[in-house]
């Protein structure tokens, strides 16, 4: 993909191509404001143990290179940042020469052209962006202490790592991941993950396959408490540590097949010392012409062979990125649509939790799922991925991954979101696998033809994240928020807006009512005379709607605190004809909830009272063409902008 088709990330707007060109016409060294040479850049939480000082490659060896004799595996060594998981998946990209250029384009280098200045292509929430770094990098006594390269006068790798950090927001931010996450990142593709102990019975064919298809692999070793984190076995592997694989291969030894695994280990050094591994006695048992075929040299450079058993029996996850979600379980290739929404948990108002907070589950964001074509055994091929978006950036705030998972339920006829009740008595018909704090949480199903209720969620209630849904089937799959008429919800959405700007407190021109009830009671009466009294009539209209706003509140109140929680008053509004969608609910509960999510009675009469009288508006206004009711909006929201 070409610069011009990824998105410029520089906070002043300006591309690469500009940015070089400015500083090769002035003469002078690219400085990148947006990510600079300052301790900041490299952590949030802690200081800088070390004198550490920001170099230039020109500063640091004779004749720096971007790229030496090609990009290899052999050009990632691990620094001092615990980012083994990065390394892994760039040392898979190496292996791709298309998607390693698309990544690090080729249009640069310490020659002519030279001025400071480098980019970089990551994907990331599902488009292309160009990320732009100076080639200030940090040392200790004139060494890279970060990601470099075996080549002492190589650079491509130690500015790709610093492009990534700032994708991120610092280096820090990059310690510990999932090697899915890079690859993901550095492709666009679709992962997948397998435990290796409860692996389908053709699992090296399937890496086998993912090879052949350009896929990208890692794998690991889980650990049972931080303790045991980058702990070396007496086999020469190291737990909690990201490996990545880049050859699988079938070879016959003493007239038997035997199945082997490549496995590089981003330190370059520190390998397996089993069966199969560099100079021991198996290598004898093949054909000489076999070996140099597949056989790397003989040297600790943290690349080395398994036979396939050692390594179910070692690793305990395989991670594959595809680069179409078509499945490594069948040869045919499918044409895959991919559909993509955006959503996000807000407490007090759509982070329902899972289901075991049943009173609150069913609050999630909800997506109606269609079905159709299916394949010949009469299912469909769907993979679903709920990721959380920007959480290693938010980590200097505090933030980190969220514990997510979703369900996938039958969806009902003729309802637009799905309450309670459907949730308590109606079991999923898919989910993920797991709830983990993991960026990503995919899974591939095959359902039949139908609608479905996809529902992600965090494992607990109120916890705020952005997440983005991407589902991609091969048999046709459609995917959409359950949404209102879109013109209600526009204008709906900036009468929410206007809570927040009007004052809270109005003038009290009926002393016996209720302050809430002003607005509404001035709209339902036809007069009210210079003593605040108004005809009997008049008063019952509105004494009726009291009256079931009320109950209403009383039915909702379910633990008679004398204070409804925000998620219940979703439910309020709907029996009072009032049904809100998501972006208007998260408004309404930032306005009139407190900090434990409560509404008291007052804030409920208040925020019931104005929703009325706003639906009343807006069905006044619908009597017009539809053009006419967008001109009064566009109107009505230039005022309020100025109330």
């Amino acid at each position: 993909m070409s610069t011009s088709q990824a998105e410029n990330t520089q906070s002043d707007g300006k591309s690469f191509e500009q940015l070089r060109h400015e500083c090769l016409m002035k003469g002078v060294l690219f400085e990148d404001p947006d990510f600079p040479a300052k301790d900041s850049s490299l952590f949030f939480s802690e200081k800088v143990p070390v004198h550490i000082e920001w170099k230039r490659p020109t500063e640091i060896c004779k004749n720096p290179k971007f790229i030496l004799d090609g990009a290899d595996r052999t050009d990632i060594c691990q620094g001092q940042l615990g980012d083994c998981w990065l390394l892994a998946a760039v040392a898979s990209l190496t292996m791709k020469k298309e998607a390693l250029a698309r990544v690090v384009p080729p249009d640069q280098e310490f020659n002519q052209r030279y001025a400071g200045i480098f980019h970089f292509q990551f994907w990331n929430h599902n488009k292309w962006l160009d990320v732009v770094v100076d080639d200030r990098l940090p040392t200790v006594r004139n060494q890279l202490i970060m990601l470099h390269s075996a080549s002492s006068n190589e650079f491509w790798s130690a500015l790709l790592e610093k492009a990534y950090a700032k994708l991120n927001g610092s280096y820090e931010s990059l310690k510990g991941g999932s090697t899915m996450e890079a690859m993901e990142d550095f492709t666009g593709g679709v992962g997948e993950m397998y435990e290796t102990k409860a692996a389908p019975g053709d699992l090296f064919n399937i890496m086998k396959k993912a090879l052949d298809r350009g896929s990208m692999m890692g794998c690991s070793i889980d650990i049972t408490s931080s303790a045991e984190s980058e702990a070396k076995t007496s086999t020469g592997l190291v737990k909690g540590h990201a490996y990545s694989i880049t050859g699988v291969e079938e070879v016959n030894a003493r007239g038997q097949k035997v199945k082997l695994v490549r496995i590089r280990n981003p330190w370059g050094q520190v390998e397996w010392n089993g069966a199969w591994s560099d100079n021991s006695r198996e290598w004898n048992y093949i054909d000489s012409a076999e070996k140099n075929r597949i056989m790397q040299n003989s040297a600790d450079d943290g690349e080395f062979w398994m036979e396939f058993e050692d390594f179910k029996r070692n690793y305990d996850k395989v991670e594959i990125c595809n680069m179409s979600p078509d499945s490594l379980t069948e040869d045919t290739k499918h044409q895959w649509a991919v559909n993509v929404f955006e959503g996000n948990w807000i407490r007090g108002s759509t982070a329902g939790g899972c289901r075991n907070y049943i009173d609150t589950f069913w609050t999630n964001p909800q997506f109606k799922l269609l079905l159709s074509d299916a394949d010949g055994d009469n299912t469909c091929s769907v993979v679903i991925a709920l990721m959380q978006k920007n959480r290693r950036k938010l980590r200097k705030e505090g933030l980190d991954l969220e514990t997510i998972g979703f369900a996938v339920y039958e969806a009902p006829e003729g309802e637009d979101h799905v309450g309670k009740d459907f949730f308590r008595y109606n079991g999923s018909k898919a989910r993920s696998r797991t709830y983990i704090n993991m960026r990503e949480v995919a899974e591939r199903f095959s359902l039949p033809p139908g609608n479905y209720l996809l529902v992600p969620t965090t494992f607990q209630p109120h916890h705020e994240a952005d997440f983005l849904i991407l589902c991609s089937s091969g048999s046709g799959a459609k995917l959409k928020e359950q949404t209102k008429n879109k013109v209600v919800e526009y204008f709906l959405l900036i009468f929410c807006v206007c809570l927040f700007i009007c004052d809270r407190k109005k003038v009290l021109l009926v002393s016996y009512f209720p302050q809430c009830f002003l607005g509404f009671f001035l709209d339902t009466v036809n007069q009210v005379d210079n003593t605040g009294k108004i005809e009997f009539q008049e008063f019952k209209v509105f004494w009726e709607k009291l009256k079931k706003w009320i109950m209403l509140f009383l039915s909702f109140d379910t633990d008679r605190s004398g204070k409804m929680s925000s998620y219940e008053l979703r439910g309020a509004l709907k029996a009072a004809g009032m049904q809100l969608n998501n972006p208007l609910l998260q408004l309404v509960g930032l306005r009139f909830a407190d900090e434990n999510y409560e509404i008291d009675f007052d804030d409920y009469l208040t925020c019931i009272v104005r929703l009325e009288n706003m639906f009343r508006v807006f069905q006044a206004l619908d009597k017009f063409n539809r053009g006419r009711v967008q001109m009064n909006i566009m109107q009505f929201l230039m005022l309020s902008m100025n109330v």
